[in-house]
C-alpha cells in the first residue's frame, strides 16, 4: 500500500516540480527512474517530512454508513441509545440472500445522508442478540428508534421497497 502511494506520489510530479527541488534532490527524484539500486537512505531523503510535495493526492473522507456490532455492551451504546434511527440487519455469512440484501440495504441508507445508522449483527457471532430480538431466519431487518422497535422484516426486498421502508423509518 505505501509503495502504490509513493509510485503515484512520483508519478504525480511533473519536470517543472523537479526543477523547482533542490539540485540533491531533483538528481535523487530523476535517477530513482533509471535505475533500482539505489540506497534506502536517498529514497528517504525524497519524501522526509520536511519537504513538502508540489501536488498532493485528492483526499476523500468517505463516511461509513454501517458498522459491525461488536458485543452487546456496542449494541446498547450504537444502536438501543442512538438519536438516530437504527436498521439492524441480522445476517449470516452463509447465508446467500444476505450477501443480495446487505449491499441494497446500504445503498438505501446512503441515500438518507446521514439521517438513519444502520448495524450489522452476524447472528452465527452475536446469537444472544438474535434471540432477544425474535430473529429466526435471515436476513431480517429491525428498525429502532430511541431503542424501541418501529418495524421489521424478514426476507429480501427490491431497491424501491427498501427506499420507501427507509423513508417510513424516518418518517418521510
Amino acid at each position: 500500500m505505501a509503495y502504490r502511494l509513493l509510485v503515484r506520489r512520483v508519478w504525480t510530479l511533473s519536470a517543472k516540480d523537479i526543477r523547482c527541488l533542490p539540485a540533491s534532490t531533483a538528481t535523487t527524484a530523476s535517477s530513482s527512474f533509471s535505475t533500482s539500486l539505489q540506497s534506502a537512505t536517498t529514497r528517504v531523503s525524497f519524501l522526509s517530512p520536511s519537504r513538502t510535495l508540489p501536488r498532493s493526492l485528492p483526499h476523500t473522507s468517505r463516511r461509513e454508513v454501517s458498522f459491525n456490532v461488536q458485543d452487546h455492551e456496542d449494541f446498547t451504546e450504537r444502536v438501543i441509545n442512538s438519536q438516530l434511527p437504527v436498521l439492524i440487519d441480522f445476517h449470516a455469512q452463509w447465508c446467500g440472500p444476505c450477501k443480495i440484501l446487505g449491499p441494497r440495504l446500504e445503498k438505501a441508507v446512503a441515500k438518507q445522508k446521514g439521517r438513519v445508522a444502520m448495524a450489522k449483527v452476524d447472528i452465527d457471532d452475536h446469537t444472544d442478540l438474535a434471540i432477544e430480538y425474535g430473529v429466526s431466519a435471515v436476513p431480517t431487518v429491525i428498525a429502532m428508534r430511541g431503542g424501541d422497535v418501529i418495524d421489521h422484516f424478514v426476507g429480501i426486498k427490491d431497491d424501491d421497497e427498501l427506499d420507501s421502508f427507509v423513508s417510513k423509518i424516518i418518517g418521510q
